[in-house]
């Protein structure tokens, strides 16, 4: 079950978490919410860069998490957004981008051509995938 909570609630001024198992249709709700929050935190023109950023990382839990459990962070921090994807598969099995000749994992490219920065976070109970695009 995806457990989205009320976007109007105070915290909500300079971060929003999520815990989903997503699955085909997530990408678009979590595209909305994060529209949401970057209109309140007076950043609406990140949402193209930053949706599509996060379209990717949520289809790399969907093709790679068994299971397809992970947590949504999204930040307002005084540069601008930090988005961060994490989950409960150690390593970085698909945090790696694609090479030149490979027929997949060209999402990480994407996310590297339309954000400022990306990167990996490994933990013992898995891992953090996140971007940052600055304001």
């Amino acid at each position: 079950m995806n457990h989205a909570t009320d976007l109007c609630t105070p915290a909500l001024a300079t971060s929003y978490r999520m815990g989903f198992t997503v699955g085909e249709h997530s990408a678009g709700h979590m595209r909305r919410i994060l529209r949401m929050c970057l209109t309140r935190w007076e950043l609406a023109h990140l949402a193209d860069p930053a949706t599509l950023a996060l379209t990717e990382l949520v289809a790399n839990v969907v093709r790679h998490v068994p299971g397809r459990r992970c947590s949504v962070l999204m930040l307002r921090e005084p540069y601008g957004l930090r988005v961060e994807v994490a989950d409960g598969v150690p390593g970085t099995v698909y945090a790696k981008a694609a090479g030149l000749l490979d027929e997949d994992g060209r999402g990480l490219s994407l996310v590297e051509a339309v954000t400022d920065r990306w990167g990996v976070e490994e933990r013992a109970d898995g891992k953090t995938v996140w971007f940052a695009c600055d304001a």
